[in-house]
């Protein structure tokens, strides 16, 4: 009998969450574990792919984390794949916004991650020193983390936070035979990013993605072992550009600044 590949899926409830964990459930070893805010939609999607644990929590609630790690090490005792993923964004000039914009995009699009894979890490650590398989933590970043806008300067912070410490956690953690990768997502269609100001222009309709799209990046530098994917693949052009160009880029996105006030969540 092949033994379960344990994987955890944060914001799985919607969006790229969800399509990760109908793309994982095809793997036929996969067990998987379902976090996010609505239980409901969580359990519905258990049942659709088939089976998996469900942890309805607020990732931003005190002791969240640590409610995870328990049901993990009572249910499952191990861990081979972390998919940090859950995050939201709130559009807003800083001066509109202010520091506390700021505040709630760290404290659910970095700090909740970083305290998880805090809480997570000593039993992917003892799940890599069994496995034959790969074990791995896959952060969901977005190009944002290299290309920031206007209205969107405390998403891009918060994306910025989680993609520098990724890139130390994956130096760290190699000697453990973790493995860390990162997924850069553009603009994708989601629940709460519905994306109609781009997907009704012929002109903009094209850099819009699928959920899917993003789910297939996950499972490349997850399990595929690659240390990072923007997704779709052409958007690592305008990280590029940032590096090269950077005035005519501020010009670029000031010109056409995208100001609704709320994003995806989980």
């Amino acid at each position: 009998m092949v033994a379960p590949y344990v994987a955890l899926i944060t914001g799985a409830s919607s969006g790229i969450g969800e399509a990760t964990a109908r793309r994982l459930a095809r793997e036929p070893s996969f067990r998987l574990i379902l976090v996010a805010r609505r239980e409901d939609k969580l359990r519905a999607l258990a049942d659709q792919i088939g089976g998996a644990g469900v942890i309805a929590v607020d990732l931003t609630d005190p002791g969240a984390h640590e409610r995870i790690r328990a049901v993990l090490e009572r249910e499952h005792g191990a861990l081979h794949m972390l998919v940090n993923n859950a995050g939201a964004a709130w559009r807003g000039t800083f001066a509109d916004t202010g520091w506390a914009n700021v505040e709630r995009h760290l404290k659910l699009n970095f700090e909740a991650p970083v305290r998880l894979t805090e809480a997570l890490l000593p039993l992917l650590r003892r799940t890599a020193e069994q496995a034959t398989e790969r074990v791995c933590i896959v952060n969901v970043a977005s190009t944002a983390a290299r290309v920031s806008r206007p209205n969107s300067g405390a998403y891009s912070a918060s994306k910025f936070a989680l993609a520098a410490w990724s890139d130390a956690l994956a130096g760290e953690e190699l000697p453990h035979r973790i493995h860390v990768g990162m997924v850069l997502p553009g603009f994708v269609k989601t629940e709460g990013f519905p994306a109609a100001e781009l997907t009704g222009k012929a002109l903009t309709r094209w850099i819009v993605s699928e959920p899917e799209v993003i789910a297939e990046a996950i499972m490349q530098v997850g399990p595929g072992g690659k240390a990072e994917r923007y997704a779709p693949r052409g958007y690592w052009l305008a990280a590029a550009a940032r590096l090269l160009a950077p005035a005519i880029v501020r010009r670029a996105t000031a010109g056409g600044a995208f100001t609704t006030k709320t994003g995806a969540g989980d």
